[in-house]
């Protein structure tokens, strides 16, 4: 039997508002179980466990979420939603959200663009100045 592996995130106090707040970003999503201890959560197909376990830990760089984007829209969208309220933007399409978890938001083009040699250099010159990717612009690298 195929085993279920999904993170389990660790809040200090507000694993619910976090799943509530993701569940609104993300289509596709659901509070699956939901209680004051655990809170598990479905992200347009991934699953996720949101646990309430004080403050003794805090999320940093070492774990991030990848959100592959197909267009400028979808780049912009979870960029100001997971900015929004007290996020913060980092480089490159880092960021983190208002509970301190980071997330890249990337173009889904990007590994093609990067794997052209003559075009590589440029398109990496060009988001390495960038906070949140602009697809034209790489496009245009």
């Amino acid at each position: 039997m195929k085993k279920q592996i999904y993170p389990c995130l660790w809040f200090d106090g507000k694993a619910q508002e976090a799943a509530k707040f993701y569940c609104s970003v993300f289509p596709n999503s659901t509070i699956t179980a939901d209680n004051q201890m655990v809170v598990t959560f479905d992200l347009n197909g991934t699953r996720f466990m949101g646990l309430n376990g004080g403050p003794q830990f805090v999320f940093n760089e070492a774990l991030s979420f990848v959100i592959e984007c197909q267009d400028q829209a979808e780049i912009d969208h979870y960029w100001s939603e997971l900015t929004a309220d007290g996020g913060q933007e980092g480089s490159c399409g880092w960021l983190k959200d208002k509970f301190g978890l980071s997330w890249q938001v990337v173009p889904a083009i990007l590994p093609e663009l990067l794997s052209d040699p003559e075009r590589a250099p440029r398109v990496l010159q060009a988001y390495m100045k960038m906070k949140k990717f602009e697809i034209d612009e790489l496009m245009s690298a």
